[in-house]
């Protein structure tokens, strides 16, 4: 009897919809105080820097995906073009990123929840979270895709509604000649410093285009349609982000709050009143809902891939429900450790998710670098700027973004590396084999790779 496959049935649509759930384009305006004070009041600027930069890498992403149009991401990629453990070591590093992103979605979603109907229970919220997303993303990825399209468009419809408040506010204010201003992309407090240690901030939004690479198996025709979503899931938040945070930026100038965390819900209030403030509350945890769909679905295929490879238990992570065509166990596996947010508090949980983000994002540049070369020696002639130049700036960006990571990040990602290198080592024996792997999923590498180079 043959093996169950993932269903392959997303469209270029669907497929930017996942990656713009995951980044969750309204927690631009969650972070807007924090970034306004780091920034001097120029939140817009900081977003359009974090967006050229995160543009290299989603570029190098495109162009993997093309190459490798399997499920796995970072860790695929890695694994194919350079070494089976190194690999492995950085999809054991994005796991970090992947697996605790969902739970830190929803306790972010919880504690919005927590602040409007204060008589619930703060583990209900939680609870109820994480069973209808696992249940949703359960049944299937086409349900999930049906429920993530409404989800989004709420999203987006609330976004649209902050944008135009705000912009009326504006103009009742100061009339119409006041909607435009140099002041939320430069001012007197401005420099390249300030602006740059926002983008830091800012660049984490754009956690997410990449992830949706770990549903290349169910995508329909993924050479063309994984490289064109991954650059447009980056060029539409990025402009959502600068739009939406140049609105707000106008209405509050400046970076001065009673309380940066709560910047925009106060905001909502001014431009809106109590109504829209309700409202403002129900888009955020629509917000974290759908982006716990997208990030549930992600880290269970990127286990998935690692069960299948067998670097993690076949058994249970290579597991397919037949009747669903879903990894059920993955998923379910997720949905558990999310229990672990009733234990911890957004600051806590949000300060380790970045290395493992990062780390991968360098490597999937280094990743077309040496594809550059190997192409070369089969006799192609890949173009040098998309293969050496793009990708060198991406990963120069990316180190720099990994190295000014707060202190508690870095030793939790080195404290988490540590022990794949020690789980590696037991699984290669000393590093005396290559971790286990598929044939044919290898036997695919090289053809994959002379069509990237086509494209």
């Amino acid at each position: 009897m043959a093996h169950p496959t993932l269903d392959r049935s997303l469209r270029l649509r669907s497929v930017v919809l996942f990656g713009l759930a995951y980044m969750a384009p309204m927690i631009v305006l969650g972070t807007f105080g924090v970034i306004a004070e780091e920034t001097g009041g120029t939140v817009p600027s900081a977003y359009l820097l974090a967006l050229i930069a995160m543009l290299f890498t989603a570029y190098s992403y495109g162009k993997m995906a093309a190459a490798h149009p399997v499920a796995g991401s970072a860790y695929t990629y890695v694994r194919r073009t350079i070494d089976s453990r190194a690999g492995f070591l950085v999809g054991w590093a994005t796991l970090l990123d992947y697996f605790f992103l969902p739970m830190v979605i929803w306790l972010i979603g919880a504690t919005f929840l927590q602040q409007g109907f204060p008589s619930v229970p703060f583990w209900a919220w939680i609870v109820g979270f994480i069973l209808l997303t696992t249940v949703l993303n359960i049944v299937g990825i086409k349900v999930a895709d049906k429920a993530n399209f409404i989800l989004m468009a709420f999203q987006l419809l609330v976004v649209a509604a902050f944008v135009v408040l705000s912009l009326r506010h504006v103009i009742g204010a100061g009339g119409g000649g006041s909607l435009f201003s140099t002041a939320p992309f430069v001012n007197t407090a401005t420099t390249f410093a300030t602006v740059s240690a926002g983008a830091g901030i800012a660049a984490y939004s754009f956690l997410g285009f990449d992830a949706v690479t770990t549903l290349t198996e169910e995508t329909i025709n993924p050479r063309r349609t994984m490289p064109r979503a991954i650059m447009l899931i980056a060029l539409i938040g990025g402009a959502i982000f600068a739009v939406v945070t140049y609105a707000t930026q106008l209405v509050h100038p400046g970076g001065t709050f009673d309380d940066p965390s709560s910047a925009a819900f106060e905001i909502a209030k001014t431009i809106g009143a109590d109504l829209f403030a309700a409202i403002f509350l129900a888009g955020m945890v629509v917000t974290q809902f759908a982006s716990g769909i997208a990030a549930q679905a992600s880290v269970s295929r990127l286990l998935y891939a690692m069960g299948r490879d067998r670097v993690l238990p076949a058994s249970v992570f290579g597991y397919l429900h037949p009747k669903f065509r879903t990894p059920i166990i993955n998923i379910l596996i997720c949905g558990v450790a999310g229990l672990i947010a009733l234990f911890l508090s957004v600051t806590t949980s949000t300060s380790f998710i970045n290395f493992g983000a990062f780390l991968a994002f360098t490597s999937v540049n280094i990743c077309v670098i040496v594809l550059f070369f190997q192409l070369r020696r089969r006799g192609q002639a890949p173009n040098p700027a998309g293969y050496l130049v793009v990708p060198a700036i991406g990963a120069i960006v990316d180190l720099w973004l990994l190295v000014n990571l707060d202190a508690t990040a870095k030793w939790l990602g080195l404290g988490w590396l540590l022990l794949g290198v020690l789980y590696l080592i037991y699984l290669t024996r000393g590093f005396r084999r290559p971790p286990p792997e598929i044939d044919d999923l290898a036997a695919d590498a090289t053809p994959d790779s002379r069509s990237a180079a086509e494209h």
